[in-house]
């Protein structure tokens, strides 16, 4: 007998997915990943479908990796107007897409699919999300110096933004060197300067700490801190972290992260993840209905989808 109180079962039962509310005329999207189960998505895109009124619902389809292809060839079949994808499958569906946006080709990684005519319309939406926030808070990126933390697929959409803002230098920590160092080869390729992007190894206390010294933003991207893991918190200088600079943990839960609360005891901003998920969802919303969302009912079902602090 299946678990109702599980979080397969919690993701299913948002007040837009009611049965009676279903019918032939519903069209689907969702979001691809493996696991899924964490995916506040649901939650977050069905609350502004309903607030819309639209003939649509979003549900999570946990896909496993061999069978990422397949998943995504049925779509068109399927009447599946779109999906998000997100853990394993970002850098992989690159390749598997009819066509792709020229940031998502930049990037080297996809998180949107919009079926367009039977045809696979993929884009990046992260940078956009990650950004926009930044924007609000009245943060301008131009010739500033920026401290990133990982070379994963998020710390490459954060990399490939700062650069297109104009960003004065991006160093970049990451416990393996080699993944840094590709990803600033990668963002010299891409025509944004022979030094836009300095790897440094994450355990290098001394030269991270002299790179957040001169920096006003540092931006998390790797897991540490996720929840269930939530007491965890990246190897940097703590003495670093200093009065003035904005700490951006792109992790949404928990709201406040071990990392967010160490920097504002040091005098820092900080900033979480809620808002890029809400961001880089609400442009995957108006690429699949034509329609920008209210991004203030996707925040409120964000938050109120975590766990109590």
């Amino acid at each position: 007998m299946s678990d109702l109180t599980s979080p397969v079962h919690r993701a299913l039962d948002a007040d837009a997915m009611r049965p009676a509310d279903i019918r032939g005329t519903t069209r689907i999207l969702g979001v691809f990943g493996d696991p899924v189960e964490h995916s506040v998505s649901p939650q977050m895109h069905n609350a502004a479908l309903a607030r819309l009124g639209l003939p649509f619902v979003y549900v999570p389809f946990r896909v496993v990796p061999v069978a990422l292809e397949q998943a995504l060839r049925s779509l068109p079949a399927l009447g599946i107007v779109g999906v998000n994808l997100t853990i394993p499958h970002k850098e992989r569906a690159l390749g598997l897409v009819d066509e792709a946006t020229d940031e998502a080709r930049e990037v080297g990684a996809i998180n949107t699919v919009h079926c367009v005519g039977g045809r696979l319309i993929a884009d990046n939406t992260d940078g956009r999300g990650f950004y926009t926030p930044l924007r609000e808070a009245g943060f301008d990126a131009a010739s500033q110096s920026v401290v990133v933390i990982g070379a994963g697929g998020a710390a490459r959409s954060v990399v490939f933004r700062l650069a297109r803002e104009g960003a004065g230098a991006i160093w970049l920590a990451n416990r393996a060197i080699e993944r840094a160092e590709a990803l600033a080869r990668s963002v010299t390729d891409a025509g944004y300067g022979d030094r836009l992007v300095r790897p440094l190894a994450l355990h290098d206390a001394t030269a991270l700490g002299s790179a957040m010294a001169g920096s006003d933003l540092l931006v998390q991207t790797t897991r540490a801190g996720m929840y269930p893991n939530s007491g965890e918190i990246p190897a940097i200088p703590a003495e670093a972290l200093h009065a003035g600079m904005l700490v951006y943990d792109l992790i949404y839960n928990p709201a406040e992260t071990r990392l967010m609360a160490l920097a504002r005891s040091r005098g820092c901003a900080v900033m979480g993840g809620a808002k890029m998920l809400v961001y880089q969802g609400a442009a995957a919303f108006e690429r699949w209905t034509g329609i920008w969302p209210p991004t203030e009912v996707m925040e409120a079902a964000v938050n109120s989808s975590l766990p109590a602090a």
